[in-house]
């Protein structure tokens, strides 16, 4: 038993650690049924609401068409004259699919942040299963996304925030980029080991007490 929740732990660490943003796919197409499937596992992420907080919006085959439709709505005439060729040729040919992630605007800062966490959430599970399935996914906060001309023109419902644009795609493993090194944890975690209530004081990243 300890020995499978051992090689279970490096395969989900291996996963975690390989993966990359991808911004360049092969332009094959993913099935719709793959993307729903790695769909029902993401959302298997954790949230605070009574009902699950997200939404999504997909763009595949010729509804690219819509998506770039959407982009461009957002451009002045004379950017639209310039680039709006290539960014449709970008968006209907190079890009697979387009996967809006939603969820509803809350007044209220507390559950607003909680659909927002929990949606990064499951980007982040929806990145992960994909990348074992061989496809790859960036995840954009680009300007159009608080666009009303975008938002009408792609389909988000009023009341509805994108919380990220995800393109998603197979992808050739050669050109992946390297891995931008991380921080050890060690110079970024402050431990507290002791609970007393004099004043506590920090030195380098162990806190005390006095």
């Amino acid at each position: 038993m300890e020995q499978r929740m051992e090689e279970t732990y490096q395969i989900i660490e291996k996963t975690i650690r390989e993966r990359r943003t991808v911004n360049h796919f092969t332009g094959e197409d993913v099935p719709v049924p793959l993307i729903m499937e790695l769909l029902d596992a993401a959302v298997w992420a954790p949230f605070h609401s009574r009902k699950e907080p997200w939404r999504f919006l997909m763009f595949v085959g010729e509804g690219r068409k819509r998506f770039s439709d959407a982009v461009l709505a957002t451009y002045t005439a004379d950017k639209r004259e310039q680039y709006g060729e290539r960014v449709e040729q970008a968006y209907c040919s190079e890009v697979p699919v387009h996967l809006l992630v939603l969820i509803d605007e809350e007044p209220r800062w507390k559950e607003w942040e909680e659909a927002l966490s929990a949606a990064s959430a499951l980007i982040q599970n929806l990145q992960l299963l994909a990348w074992e399935r061989g496809i790859g996914v960036v995840w954009k906060t680009n300007d159009y996304n608080w666009n009303p001309a975008f938002r009408e023109a792609a389909g988000v419902k009023p009341g509805q925030k994108v919380v990220g644009t995800l393109h998603m795609g197979y992808f050739d493993p050669s050109k992946v980029r390297r891995a931008r090194p991380r921080t050890p944890v060690s110079e970024l975690l402050t431990l507290v080991d002791t609970v007393q209530s004099a004043d506590i004081t920090v030195t380098g990243n162990r806190t005390t007490s006095r």
